[in-house]
């Protein structure tokens, strides 16, 4: 029986062979031969399982970030746009929040060169820069080279439940044959390098909140590593960006049964939700669409000559979609001055008259745009003031109040 083991116990590993010899185990490894008595095989065997187990031990994850409860509010998709790899934790939108207003994300730390997301996102004005910015005439952003952005600002409410792409012209999208453009999440690295905002690099970018003392524990905490990357700078933002919901307007109040709206401003309602009123809630829901926007994209009727390269035909190719564009959500159209894509309309007033009797046809205008023989809707003057008073109920001060959407009182390293 002895011999039997013995002989099992002879075999080659790890380029050491292994025999027996009068009674004891000898290895040869590397030309040198090492004596193993009776008593160090247990050992042995016994130091191997100790290493294999703390091996195993090792690959567990060192960190537990708290899961983030977003809470739907009443009458909202219930269906989240949240990639499986980024779950909302509290650890990470505590630190997409610092990252969001943080200067230094564009590779720099001279306070005349920092640009964050919040320089053209104010919460103030729905996370759009407004048409009063001391900095940004007429509300159009420029980057720090001052090169002007190509489009004008969409604001950044409710974008959890966005699921035909980001951006004017949805480029930014789940199915795009370019993988680095597919995500709330890509949208941050596209900021860092395009030469219309922060005009740095991702190396850059990484490299300089790498070093800030506390940023790498914050890391650490959201996403189990302390090494900074661009990959989770820009999960973190975009976790902190899919908490900013809107949903305290008037008109919230009045579907959850808690104020009532006045006579003009039900009108209102009634002529946005009627092909012979208004003729809005096509493009920007109503009543079953709490967003007010079916985040798809229209030609509606701005214009018959079309030489924007980043319109939704840049993107589809499809005839049909020259000069189309997203349906921005029409909530707190009080703070999201200039309107449309390139902020032609300073005030809603002139949006309403634009319906009502400016119309311009184009052979890719929407189908949707139902009153276009008219050049537009053609509503009374008082019926014009109700759609407006209507519009106004979608006024949510809360948001643009929260704390927890507000810049932190001190970032990491301040």
């Amino acid at each position: 029986m002895m011999k039997e083991f013995r002989d099992q116990q002879s075999e080659r590993c790890s380029g050491a062979m292994v025999q027996w010899c009068n009674g004891a185990m000898v290895q040869w490894c590397h030309g040198a031969v090492v004596p193993w008595c009776h008593g160090a095989v247990v050992l042995i065997f016994l130091l191997m399982f100790i290493s294999s187990c703390t091996k195993q031990k090792s690959t567990v994850p060192d960190f537990n970030p708290t899961p983030y409860n977003l809470k739907i509010p009443k009458f909202f998709p219930t269906q989240l746009k949240i990639p499986p790899d980024n779950p909302l934790t509290v650890e990470g939108v505590t630190l997409g929040r610092d990252l969001f207003y943080d200067g230094r994300i564009s590779g720099r730390d001279d306070p005349d060169s920092l640009m964050s997301c919040s320089t053209c996102h104010l919460q103030s004005h729905s996370f759009e820069c407004g048409i009063d910015h001391p900095k940004y005439i007429d509300g159009h952003p420029f980057g720090v080279t001052g090169i002007l952005t190509p489009h004008f600002m969409l604001p950044m409410i409710n974008l959890v439940w966005t699921n035909h792409g980001y951006l004017w012209n949805g480029s930014v999208f789940e199915e795009n044959i370019n993988t680095s453009k597919r995500n709330l999440e890509d949208i941050t690295w596209m900021a860092v390098v395009a030469p219309h905002e922060m005009n740095s690099d991702t190396n850059r970018a990484k490299e300089m909140i790498q070093q800030i003392n506390r940023y790498p524990e914050l890391f650490k905490l959201a996403f189990g590593s302390e090494t900074v990357t661009m990959k989770n700078i820009g999960r973190a933002i975009a976790q902190f960006v899919r908490t900013l919901v809107s949903a305290d307007s008037k008109f919230d109040r009045y579907l959850r049964g808690e104020v009532q709206l006045n006579p003009g401003e039900l009108n209102g309602y009634v002529l946005f939700m009627t092909e012979q009123g208004a003729d809005c809630f096509h493009c920007h829901g109503g009543d079953g669409n709490p967003l007010f926007t079916s985040n798809l994209f229209f030609n509606n009727g701005k214009d018959s000559v079309f030489n924007d390269p980043r319109d939704r035909f840049s993107v589809t190719s499809n005839p049909m979609d020259i000069g189309a564009y997203k349906a921005p959500t029409l909530r707190n159209l009080t703070y999201t001055a200039p309107y449309m894509h390139d902020g032609r309309f300073k005030t809603l007033d002139e949006v309403l008259n634009f319906y009502n009797t400016k119309l311009v046809w184009s052979p890719s205008m929407s189908p949707l745009m139902h009153h276009i023989s008219n050049h537009g809707i053609r509503l009374l003057a008082w019926e014009l003031a109700d759609l407006k008073a209507f519009l106004l109920t979608l006024t949510d001060s809360t948001f643009i109040a929260n704390p927890a959407f507000s810049r932190p009182s001190k970032l990491p390293g301040e």
